[in-house]
């Protein structure tokens, strides 16, 4: 009773606005003021934990994905996805889903997809005649690749708590995430079809065509390379993901400043800044997550959450779907940091115990918390881009209902049920 009273105090205090670290802080106080706990013997667990090599590749990453936003990285990677896939009505939506996948092999994070992608694409798709309800939404949807496609800060935070190995995680999420560039591509020309105010661009020659994706691609050649060397580096076996992250912060800098010429001192101070102030609040939420997860160890927590799921059905397949339903809600409330934090370590115990193997169940939770990151009511991610592409909520819920539903739930669906989509490529590389 007293671990569901805190879970109360925990999600209450979320929904109603109070920051997530503090969130977590009351529901640290309140283990405590029930069991009588000393800090003396917390204090050091936290900060043991976050003693962590790993650790130092969430703020790096983060860092990496604001520098390549105000680069121009970001927009010459827009550009090569245009010149790829842009030639066909309502090709700029598959445009803006491929630029969402490139884009999350750099940053890491939805939040950076949507900000950097949706800042350039809401535009440009508005001036094609797509209504600026649809392209934001789109937006939003498709910003769940950015936690999918590897390096994901997500996937670092799973791999920290439950000391899997981050690149083979990195690896488990790249089939779903392929799979949703596929089915939103689709999805988005099939209704394209129906909006009769989408221009369609001009048809043109076969060199035509391949003499623009040849200059896009020269042009943003550097921007070419900030992916190819984050995850050569990490799967060739140069560097940790650490290390890579580092690697691109450092060749973001010059190439904005230098090459581009695109990025101002002021932009740097504004992304150090903002990096530190993300970083911050993580940290603190990290340091309270390592407390709670302790108490709710010696709790028995996990193995009472155990006994109360196989207590309503003992069926694996029945438990993944109530697995399902707790992370899309968990989504809902919380962005993917603090969703990962605070699921990973209560459900891995779980997992273990119904044979789902640790790699299948980090792609389960990131494409199940990327569906609840823009599932109403609260879809976090959903009212970002609205603030971004400035449209009322009402103008985007139609089209969103249609990609998280038609779209991102059946390859959260084929994710669960089909290990093999997220355990193909670890295994290929000797890493399952």
């Amino acid at each position: 009773m007293d671990v569901f009273a805190d879970l109360v105090i925990l999600i209450g205090l979320l929904i109603i606005g109070v920051p997530v670290p503090f969130c977590f802080m009351a529901a640290v106080l309140f283990m405590i003021a029930v069991h009588g706990y000393s800090f003396e013997f917390l204090l050091p667990i936290s900060f043991y934990g976050l003693n962590s090599l790993p650790l130092l590749a969430v703020p790096f990453f983060i860092m990496a994905g604001g520098l390549m936003s105000s680069s121009g990285i970001a927009e010459r990677l827009v550009n090569i996805a245009s010149a790829l896939v842009g030639r066909i009505k309502g090709g700029l939506g598959g445009v803006t889903v491929v630029a969402c996948a490139i884009f999350g092999a750099v940053a890491g994070t939805c939040s950076a997809a949507v900000a950097a992608i949706g800042a350039i694409m809401i535009p440009r798709m508005e001036e094609e005649g797509f209504p600026r309800g649809h392209s934001t939404a789109l937006v939003a949807c498709a910003s769940v690749l950015g936690q999918l496609i590897p390096p994901s800060v997500p996937m670092i935070l799973f791999g920290w708590v439950t000391r899997t190995s981050i690149a083979a995680c990195f690896l488990a999420t790249i089939g779903p995430g392929i799979l949703l560039v596929v089915i939103y591509s689709f999805l988005n020309y099939m209704m394209c079809r129906r909006i009769p105010t989408i221009k369609v661009p001009p048809p043109g020659s076969l060199k035509k065509q391949v003499g623009e994706l040849g200059r896009a691609t020269y042009r943003g050649l550097f921007a070419i390379v900030a992916p190819v060397m984050i995850l050569g580096g990490i799967y060739g076996g140069y560097t940790t993901p650490t290390e890579s992250a580092t690697v691109a912060v450092l060749y973001t800098i010059p190439v904005g400043f230098l090459i581009y010429r695109r990025m101002t001192v002021r932009d740097l101070g504004r992304t150090l800044f903002s990096t530190a102030t993300t970083t911050g609040v993580v940290i603190l939420m990290l340091f309270f997550v390592m407390m709670l997860g302790r108490i709710y160890t010696m709790e028995n927590v996990p193995q009472r959450l155990i006994g109360m799921m196989l207590g309503i059905s003992e069926n694996k397949y029945a438990v993944l779907l109530m697995v399902n339903v707790f992370l899309i809600l968990i989504g809902m409330l919380m962005d993917d940091f603090s969703g990962t934090l605070l699921a990973a370590p209560l459900l891995f115990p779980l997992m273990k115990h119904i044979g789902i193997h640790p790699l299948h169940f980090a792609a389960i939770m990131g494409t199940n918390l990327g569906l609840g990151n823009v599932t109403p009511p609260c879809a976090p991610i959903l009212y970002l881009a609205g603030r971004i592409g400035n449209v009322r909520f009402d103008e985007m819920i139609k089209p969103a209902l249609i990609f998280m539903f038609v779209g991102c739930l059946p390859m959260v669906l084929v994710t669960t049920y089909w290990p093999d989509l997220s355990l193909f490529l670890p295994r290929l590389m000797g890493m399952a």
